[in-house]
C-alpha cells in the first residue's frame, strides 16, 4: 500500500527563479550546492521536462547509497509542480518498491515561494522514522538550494 507523508516550507526566492533550478537546473545546481552528498548528476534523457531521466552519483557524505536514477514523472509549468520518482537504486535499493517526491511551488510574495512536498512510498521497512527522515532529508535539501540561489548562484 502506497502512503504519503507532507510537509511544506516557505524560501526567499522567488517562484521562477525556483521552478528553473527545479527543472532544467537541477543536474547542475546539485553537485555545486550539495558536493559532498551529490558528486555529479546526468541527464540521461529527455530536457529537463515530462519524462526526463536523471542519474545522481552520490558523493561521500551519503554512506548508505551509491547512486539514484530518478524520471519526472510530473510536470505542469504553469502551476510550478514537479514530481521526481526514484526508477533505480537508491531508496530502491533500501526496502522501498516506490519513492516519489513532488514539490508543489507557490508564490507568496515578489522574493517568497511557499514549497509543499509529498512524499509517497511504498515499503516493506516499516518503521516509524522512515516518513519523518524522508520528510527531514528533503527539507534539508531544499534550504540547501535556498542558499545556494539567495548567494546569486544560478
Amino acid at each position: 500500500m502506497i502512503k504519503e507523508v507532507k510537509t511544506q516550507v516557505n524560501v526567499g526566492v522567488e517562484v521562477d527563479v525556483l521552478w528553473k533550478a527545479f527543472g532544467k537546473d537541477l543536474k547542475d545546481i546539485l553537485p555545486k550546492m550539495m558536493p559532498n552528498l551529490v558528486k555529479d548528476a546526468d541527464m540521461l534523457e529527455g530536457d529537463g521536462g515530462l519524462d526526463t531521466v536523471y542519474l545522481f552519483n552520490f558523493g561521500p557524505g551519503l554512506k548508505t547509497m551509491t547512486y539514484q536514477k530518478e524520471r519526472v514523472t510530473e510536470f505542469d509549468e504553469f502551476v510550478h509542480r514537479i514530481g521526481l520518482e526514484v526508477i533505480e537504486g537508491g531508496h530502491l535499493n533500501h526496502g522501498f518498491s516506490h519513492y516519489k517526491t513532488t514539490f508543489q511551488l507557490t508564490s507568496t510574495g515578489e522574493q517568497e515561494t511557499l514549497i509543499d512536498v509529498t512524499i509517497s512510498y511504498e515499503s516493506q521497512v516499516e518503521e516509524d522514522t522512515v516518513p519523518s527522515n524522508s520528510a527531514s532529508s528533503t527539507l534539508v535539501f531544499i534550504k540547501h538550494m535556498e542558499n545556494y540561489l539567495m548567494n546569486g548562484a544560478t
